[in-house]
């Protein structure tokens, strides 16, 4: 008997040591919060990609003992494979993955346990660091951070200097979009060139900036829908007159806009700031011929801020190396420095605000008429309104772009193309 327990505890130790060595090797390969180590796969696209890609030098001086593989995909290709992995409870899912903020609340409430709360590893400390619009965007109705914010865009008005001088327009004269439409009357008079360009039966993204500016999406801070409300009436009737007074070119998609940027087919863009990258790519000859100001408000001393675009950083749930993951995220958008290397290569607006005290930030763009476009965006970050987005936000852009072109195209009448697009997405809700 004596013997038979001798063999037992020594069963029992080894396998204790095992298991103990198991522990040790698990913890060696992933390190612990302090001290990461590992391996981590980070999914992005384009610019965003490549930026990431370049951060990881940086990164690894910092923590030596975590090995980074950025991956870069098509955006869409990318949102496809994050579905169908988070469908499978993480099957081939990333330990990083970016996302653009408006699709954020849709992931989330598709998938509640998919990503981490970052608040309970400590991100919350940065609120401070992030514009309150930004912050928002990537917190889940409790306030927790679902995502780590990165690079945004404030809008503002890209114009053409040149026609603006033929015309005999001072752009610091347009404060309302009543003196926008006026403008490009007389704009249009002298050169013959249309004010905007608006792909109408696809993108409602200047309806967008406009409600924006009235502190309002798609819908409101209680998540009531506004597609009818008195503001986007307001907006989509400016729409309208810009549109009856031909001043809008009917343009199509994105290669439609940097086409009539680049053949100087429209006097102004209204967009994000980070178009000054695709104007000074696509349009180099055009150096000096392009500024810019900010939106027009709808009433003498409004709101003139928006922003378009942006994404963020997120943790998916399964990631087998959370500490690693997470010193990335945490590192990559609050680290100045990488913060910076998108900005200076790619035309990437970052959310830190450490930022916009950097020198390439206040210099004068030759390219923008000798102007500080850079610091006109960083000083306006802190004014944008925040707005409240949902899981439906897709479906509601979809609707407004179709009342849109309603509106524009086959003259039906504002308040009712509003109405009804109210309608069919309650509708869709249910």
């Amino acid at each position: 008997m004596k013997k038979y327990l001798s063999v037992l505890l020594a069963v029992f130790l080894l396998v204790l040591s095992a298991c103990s060595n198991k522990s040790s090797d698990d913890q060696a390969k992933t390190g612990d919060a302090k001290h990461p180590a590992g391996t981590i796969t980070v999914w992005g696209w384009d610019v965003a990609a490549a930026t990431m890609k370049a951060a990881v030098e940086n990164f690894q001086k910092k923590y030596p003992d975590v090995k980074v593989n950025v991956e870069d995909f098509n955006s869409g290709d990318l949102y496809e494979k994050l579905t169908v992995g988070l469908a499978a409870r993480g099957s081939g899912l990333p330990d990083v993955v970016l996302m653009e903020d408006e699709r954020i609340p849709g992931y989330i409430h598709q998938f509640p346990q998919g990503f981490l709360n970052l608040n309970k590893l400590g991100y919350d400390k940065y609120k401070d660091s992030f514009n309150p619009a930004k912050v928002a965007s990537v917190q889940d109705k409790d306030g927790n951070f679902i995502a780590a914010p990165w690079d945004i865009g404030p809008a503002g008005v890209f114009y053409r200097v040149d026609y603006f001088k033929k015309a005999g327009v001072d752009p610091n004269s347009i404060q309302t979009w009543d003196d926008y439409i006026a403008a490009g009357k007389k704009i249009k008079e002298a050169t013959g060139k249309k004010m905007l360009p608006i792909d109408i039966p696809n993108y409602d993204g200047v309806f967008q900036m406009m409600m924006q500016q009235q502190g309002l999406s798609y819908f409101d801070q209680d998540g009531k829908i506004t597609l009818k409300s008195p503001e986007a009436v307001r907006a989509m009737k400016v729409i309208k007159q810009l549109h009856d007074e031909d001043l809008i070119l009917n343009n199509k998609g994105w290669d439609g806009i940097v086409t009539a940027t680049v053949n100087g087919e429209v006097a102004t863009v209204p967009y994000g700031v980070w178009y000054t990258g695709s104007i000074m790519d696509q349009a180099p000859d055009l150096k000096g011929k392009w500024d810019v100001f900010f939106l027009p408000s709808f009433k003498e001393g409004g709101t003139r801020y928006a922003n378009v675009g942006g994404s963020s950083l997120l943790i998916p749930a399964t990631t087998k190396n959370q500490s690693a993951a997470y010193a990335f995220v945490e590192f990559f958008t609050t680290d100045k420095a990488s913060q910076m290397l998108g900005f200076e290569k790619y035309g990437l607006f970052p959310s830190l605000k450490d930022t916009y005290n950097d020198p390439k930030f206040t210099a004068n763009s030759e390219y923008f008429n000798d102007s500080p476009v850079f610091k006109k965006f960083a000083d306006i970050v802190d004014q944008v309104p925040k707005i409240h987005l949902t899981e439906n936000f897709a479906k509601a852009s979809k609707l407004m772009s179709d009342a849109q072109a309603a509106i524009l195209l086959e003259n039906k009448p504002v308040e009712s193309a509003l109405k009804d697009a109210q309608n069919q997405l309650e509708n869709q809700m249910r």
